[in-house]
């Protein structure tokens, strides 16, 4: 059942030097229980678009198309109506939890904060809550640790605590940004262990962004691939990985240890000067003629396997 279907969804900024164009007619859904990755090189509008679904982005923005979440339009309910959905329903887990924790707050406090919001319950009750969920992320002597500041706690345990604010109110779809950015490599293995199995277990619905193949590997069942503010490609997350179709996916899959470390030429557009037809074509070396002039349509070359390119139309 489909829990999430994004439809011709546009995201724009005006600035001084021009519109940002973040997500341009990006079409995703994502069911009841799956993990969805969105994967793409840093700046092509991947953490936009998740912003965009719980309308946290500036009043500069224009917003097009539907966000539909079981079959309502988040874009045209009102602040209030959003605000009973955001933590709730919907919660975010952000790439950065030092600067999207309050420092001046300490952790049971702010963890405490979805539980007595949406739940109604009282102080007491809701430190209990924290207690527990904090046991369940697996951070150790939680009932001591919730009367401690976010820059008391490790880089590890902060991205635990940051999980657990998202999973508080048990919502029924999380949007992870680059939930193990600047993690160890043993804690970061550490945080995708978690992940998988409170997601496996609570049969919560997921949308991962990240760059980080390997991450996406181990957690998703589908992968979208972005390159500046459209998806060029959409697949099963094995077929994607024995199988990438667009030179972009090719490119990115060929730039990774142990398999082959090869750069892609060139460097990926500014979102504000992007290049007519396929935004792809000038680091492309299938690139033709009609490449440069006319956008190519998403089309599907297999069981679910979208790709946007002319060598397949």
């Amino acid at each position: 059942m489909t829990l999430l279907s994004i439809q011709n969804l546009k995201v724009h900024f005006h600035t001084e030097d021009g519109a940002v164009r973040a997500v341009n007619d990006v079409d995703l859904v994502i069911e009841e229980g799956e993990t969805l990755g969105l994967i793409g090189e840093t700046g092509c509008g991947k953490t936009v678009l998740g912003l965009s679904i719980l309308r946290l982005l500036s009043e500069n923005t224009k917003v097009e198309g539907k966000i539909l979440y079981k079959g309502k339009d988040l874009l045209k309910l009102n602040e209030g109506e959003m605000r009973k959905i955001r933590g709730k329903e919907i919660a975010m887990i952000f790439q950065n939890p030092l600067t999207s924790m309050n420092p001046v707050l300490t952790i049971g406090t702010q963890i405490s904060e979805p539980f007595e919001l949406h739940q109604g319950l009282k102080k007491k009750d809701a430190i209990q809550k924290v207690i527990a969920i904090l046991k369940l992320v697996r951070i150790p002597s939680p009932s001591e640790r919730i009367n401690e500041y976010p820059h008391e706690f490790s880089g590890g345990m902060r991205q635990r605590a940051m999980i657990a604010m998202g999973l508080a109110c048990e919502p029924s779809l999380i949007l992870a940004d680059e939930p193990t950015k600047g993690l160890d490599v043993t804690i970061q293995a550490q945080v995708v262990d978690l992940m998988k199995e409170l997601t496996t277990n609570s049969k919560t619905s997921m949308l991962l962004i990240t760059h980080d193949l390997g991450v996406a590997a181990e957690l998703c069942d589908n992968i979208a691939v972005m390159y500046p503010g459209e998806i060029v490609e959409y697949a099963d997350i094995k077929e994607l990985f024995k199988n990438p179709k667009h030179p972009y996916t090719q490119g990115f899959l060929g730039s990774l240890p142990g398999r082959g470390l090869k750069p892609m030429n060139g460097m990926s557009p500014s979102l504000i000067d992007l290049p007519e037809g396929c935004k792809f074509h000038p680091r492309c070396p299938f690139a033709r003629e009609r490449c440069k002039n006319k956008r190519p349509e998403m089309v599907e070359i297999g069981k679910k396997h979208f790709v946007r390119c002319f060598l397949y139309d």
